[in-house]
């Protein structure tokens, strides 16, 4: 039986800042961009929380709700640094650490003989090692099961800890919200919620081509996980698959010319981007829009080397599916190569719309 623990910071970026500003404590905090700059938070702290501000909300939405929430810039430089330090330390307990981000880490712990091979020892040591040189708290899930850690880290955060053992696993799923399952975002539990299944026991009492019928392959992946199956191990090469930059505009905008004279500027920032990574090759071009609906639309063909016209045309593309909305996002994105990529690339233009 497999052992994997699922380390997760608490709100790392808005713990760091609090660490630098303990008067930020007690108060609602959040790492983010200007309200007149249309920006977005990054991360924010538990007092902010409890308002309804969260990851990814806008700026002006967090205000908002929360009108005395304080905005701190951030540094992606120091984040990045202490990062490192955290993983290090992980790595002292096993070299098998799957890096998922730049806060969270799984650890195989199956063949740990620290503590007499206990899973739980183990984690509660590291989160005691981490405290101990970087005064910041972790959570964590412990399980047999990976995807059952991840979602066990979440269960007593901030600065807790949830083990479900082997005996405890088939009780554990067979109670968890859909909506727990990694993966099953907003439009998918909707569609659930709409069939009248809202936990994994509503989905052992459907077969599995009823899910595969009703949901493809990701079918398959939810029917697994609600009867607790995940044969999945540790990633130790995580593969980057794409690198891209993008601007979010001051103001809207609604015509095509608008939206080209972006790309200069976008061009110039992903070629330093691409050379700070040593990244020459590439296998496909793509741009990215979104509206001030905040739906997004991505276009993108097939290409070997950067081109300011191939750009342009793919642009147009994505320009046409606007309808009445005006534009507040433009990015552009290339695909690297790899050997499951290559074999999905197609010629003709793909279009991917997000909800």
């Amino acid at each position: 039986m497999k052992k994997f623990i699922h380390i997760d910071m608490d709100c790392f970026f808005a713990a760091v800042e609090m660490q630098k500003r303990p008067e930020l404590k007690n108060v609602p905090m959040a790492i983010g961009g200007s309200k007149l700059r249309r920006g977005v938070i990054a991360t924010c702290n538990y007092p902010a929380r409890a308002f309804g501000v969260h990851s990814a909300m806008a700026t002006a939405n967090a205000l908002r709700v929360c009108p005395q929430l304080v905005l701190v810039p951030g540094s992606m430089k120091e984040y990045s640094r202490i990062s490192a330090q955290i993983m290090s330390i992980l790595r002292t307990f096993t070299d098998q650490v799957e890096v998922v981000s730049v806060d969270e880490a799984f650890l195989d712990v199956t063949d740990c003989s620290l503590h007499n091979g206990s899973a739980t020892l183990i984690a509660q040591d590291i989160r005691a090692e981490i405290f101990k040189q970087t005064g910041l708290t972790a959570s964590a899930g412990v399980a047999p099961v990976r995807f059952i850690a991840k979602i066990a880290s979440d269960e007593n955060k901030p600065n807790g800890q949830c083990v479900v053992t082997p005996d405890q696993l088939d009780g554990f799923v067979l109670n968890l919200p859909l909506k727990k399952i990694p993966g099953v975002g907003k439009v998918t539990q909707e569609k659930l919620a709409n069939m009248g299944l809202h936990t994994c026991a509503d989905i052992r009492e459907k077969n599995l081509n009823f899910m595969i019928d009703k949901f493809g392959k990701f079918g398959l992946s939810i029917w697994h996980k609600s009867h607790g199956i995940d044969n999945r191990g540790l990633s130790f090469n995580r593969e980057r698959k794409s690198i891209g930059v993008e601007h979010t505009l001051a103001e809207d905008i609604t015509t095509y010319e608008q939206c080209c004279d972006c790309l200069d500027n976008l061009l110039l920032r992903l070629n330093e981007r691409m050379e700070s990574k040593s990244q020459q090759t590439i296998c496909t071009l793509g741009v990215k829009l979104k509206f001030n609906d905040f739906k997004s639309t991505s276009v993108e063909q097939k290409a070997n080397q950067l081109s300011t016209g191939l750009f342009k045309q793919l642009l147009l593309q994505a320009f046409y599916r606007k309808a009445e909305r005006s534009i507040r996002l433009v990015g552009i994105f290339v695909n690297l190569p790899s050997g499951e990529l290559n074999k999905q690339l197609e010629l003709n233009l793909k279009l991917d719309l997000f909800t």
